[in-house]
């Protein structure tokens, strides 16, 4: 058993006073100004550097989760990358990056999107209509519409193996060790701990958009920070745009 999956095992049921990196600024704010924090904050480091793009936590998602033929809730979008006369391979895990400011959450007409009290995004398949507003809201384009059940579906960070202790599937299964997923409101947590050590190198997606999200990613290429205007090679989901 590796190191953060020991460290997140230990933790998963201590309830903490916040966490010490300025990036959780959901927690850090609430801290600051003297309200009780969250009891816990999850939140996932992906180092790209460590990414193989093997799709061993697509697959994972898919079985955990029973994602529909041609729909992804996670996946590895796999770049070639010209650096002067040298190509090489770039990965780019994505999924719903469970934002503090989540855009899909006010676009709802029926309140079927929230923001659960731990930080992550969900949805309450009783209740979605299936509109789409919240997937045209996405600036990740990371929700789709089931095909199955009629309903807005997405990455949840495996909120049911959360709650029952266990790590996301996509962590679990990640060959290189490259998704880190932890609690943020815990500052003995890996993920505090790496986002302290090493905050200055964390990027997030499209920070322009505002949307403050729980997905960091170390190692990032800038050119990937927004929609990246390249086509991926080997392999891409057939449903979901670059």
């Amino acid at each position: 058993m590796d190191r953060s999956r020991r460290d997140f095992l230990r933790n998963i049921g201590r309830v903490t006073a916040g966490a010490p990196v300025a990036l959780a600024s959901g927690t850090v704010a609430a801290v600051a100004a003297g309200a009780p924090a969250p009891v816990h904050h999850w939140a996932m480091v992906v180092d790209v550097a460590k990414c193989i793009g093997c799709q061993a936590c697509t697959v994972a998602c898919i079985m955990e989760n029973r994602v529909p033929e041609n729909a992804f809730r996670t996946f590895v979008s796999t770049y070639e990358v010209a650096e002067g006369d040298v190509t090489r391979l770039a990965m780019l895990p994505r999924l719903c990056n469970h934002c503090d400011e989540p855009p899909c959450v006010p676009v709802c007409p029926v309140g079927a999107t929230f923001k659960a009290p731990d930080g992550e995004v969900l949805v309450d398949g009783d209740a979605c209509v299936g509109c789409g507003y919240c997937v045209q809201a996405c600036p990740y384009d990371a929700r789709f519409i089931n095909a199955e059940t009629r309903t807005a579906d997405k990455c949840t960070f495996c909120a049911h193996r959360v709650e029952a202790g266990l790590l996301p599937a996509c962590v679990e299964t990640c060959v290189g060790g490259a998704r880190i997923f932890g609690d943020l409101a815990d500052p003995s947590s890996t993920v505090s701990k790496l986002l302290k050590e090493r905050g200055g190198e964390a990027k997030v997606l499209k920070p322009e958009e505002k949307t403050r999200p729980n997905v960091f990613y170390l190692g990032l290429d800038e050119r990937f920070a927004g929609r990246v205007d390249a086509v991926p090679t080997l392999w891409r989901p057939t449903e979901q745009r670059v």
